[in-house]
């Protein structure tokens, strides 16, 4: 279980975090699977708030990514609910009852209508997750509610992760400072699209939803579906911004172009900066990860297609133990890029690791010296470059290598 596993060499520390006015959060014993952790997360939003997400694309999704896709087009949230240990999933009736019976419990505590009640779970596929524990617990979870329990909000929402991810920052719009924060979970099972479990980000910005949603849907392109653990998409995955209007900053026209309005330039790269952030931490605690590698292609046909290119290389199991292995094996790397489908030619194809050309055009460099990649091999942050030599596009995408950690988590899980 989460607690037990050892903590990643590749962990950050959490950052010093703030307060998001407008937000009041908490975390609680529900006894759901874990035994002496926290395990129920409890958020009430300010009336008002707005809310966009993004959600896995998975074809067999849990109850609650089914409940929030019917609430989003509301636009409006008042309570969030988040478990870990049973993510409700393949759970047919049974599970869309938990969701009913665990919504209507926060919007009595909240005060808020039912479609802005948004639910989270993560965990084991497949077995009933009995509503009773949740509702039981959150009375008086909602009575110990904070503005400060963004930590315990991070810590509560672990399975297999081995430390708490958070991320701040920020930012001026319209003359108004505002303040964006968010906690993310995710450690296996982390692959487009949408590439992480669960992650909640919140701003005490006003926002129109439809702005919000363009701002999000956008900025996971380039955040949270670049990364890879190991290939497999979650059931569960989901990542809701959520906008409190406390800053009180001037109105943000609902129709306005948000990736392109000067006026929220500042605030769309500290939401990038966050939502980056976030992401490489869930990489950086990969299950069984201890480096961390960061993969550019250059040189494909379109940014499409070295998005494919690069995530071929890093969700090889060939490249990914070699990185493991501390073995400069270049080899694996033209193997990844040749197999993927996408155009190449191996006449105009270059690799480099560490900033070291290796290959070019098809063939060794003359004098390669292997030394400074076997050096750079040894370190926690590996970098794979390639450039295809066939048109403009480019793609950056990160992810980890694969030891026997990742065996030992997985092949133990339900134990």
């Amino acid at each position: 279980m989460a607690h037990a596993l050892p903590v990643s060499p590749l962990a950050q520390p959490l950052p010093e975090l703030g307060v998001i006015r407008g937000v009041r959060l908490g975390a609680a014993e529900a006894g759901i699977r874990y035994k002496g952790r926290t395990d129920l997360v409890l958020a009430e939003f300010a009336p008002g708030t707005t809310v966009a997400g993004v959600f896995t694309q998975s074809k067999c999704p849990g109850a609650p990514v089914d409940w929030c896709r019917a609430a989003l087009p509301h636009g409006l949230a008042g309570a969030l609910v988040v478990n870990a240990g049973n993510a409700n999933v393949f759970t047919g009736r049974a599970g869309h009852q938990t969701c009913q019976a665990t919504a209507e419990a926060a919007a009595k505590l909240a005060d808020c209508p039912l479609n802005t009640v948004y639910l989270a779970s993560t965990g084991v596929i497949g077995e009933i997750l009995p509503h009773e524990r949740l509702t039981a617990a959150l009375p008086a979870l909602h009575d110990s509610l904070s503005e400060t329990g963004w930590e315990a909000a991070a810590r509560g929402i672990m399975t297999t992760d081995t430390f708490p991810k958070a991320a701040i920052r920020t930012a001026t719009l319209n003359g108004t400072t505002v303040t964006i924060q968010g906690i993310a979970k995710g450690s296996g099972m982390v692959a487009p699209d949408m590439a992480t479990m669960l992650a909640f980000v919140a701003t005490d910005a006003a926002l129109p939803a439809p702005v919000l949603q363009s701002l999000l849907s956008e900025q996971t392109k380039t955040t949270f579906n670049c990364i890879t653990v190991d290939s497999d998409t979650s059931t569960s995955d989901m990542l809701l911004l959520f906008a409190t209007g406390a800053a009180q900053n001037p109105t943000v026209a609902a129709d306005c172009d948000a990736l392109t309005d000067p006026a929220l330039g500042a605030f769309r790269a500290a939401l990038h900066a966050v939502l980056r952030e976030l992401a490489l931490l869930v990489i950086r605690d990969g299950e069984g990860a201890t480096k961390l590698m960061s993969i550019h292609v250059s040189g494909a046909v379109s940014n499409d297609s070295a998005h494919r290119v690069a995530m071929a290389i890093g969700n090889s199991p060939l490249v990914k133990t070699a990185i493991a292995g501390e073995d400069a094996n270049w080899g694996r790397v033209v193997m990844a890029v040749g197999k993927c489908g996408e155009p190449a030619d191996r006449d105009t194809l270059s690799v480099s690791i560490g900033g070291v050309c290796i290959a070019r055009n098809g063939t060794v460099v003359t004098g390669y010296d292997e030394t400074p990649v076997v050096a750079h091999m040894k370190g926690q942050d590996i970098d794979i470059a390639v450039d295809l030599g066939l048109g403009s596009g480019t793609a950056q995408i990160w992810s980890c290598d694969l030891t026997h950690g990742y065996i030992d988590i997985n092949g133990s899980y339900r134990s």
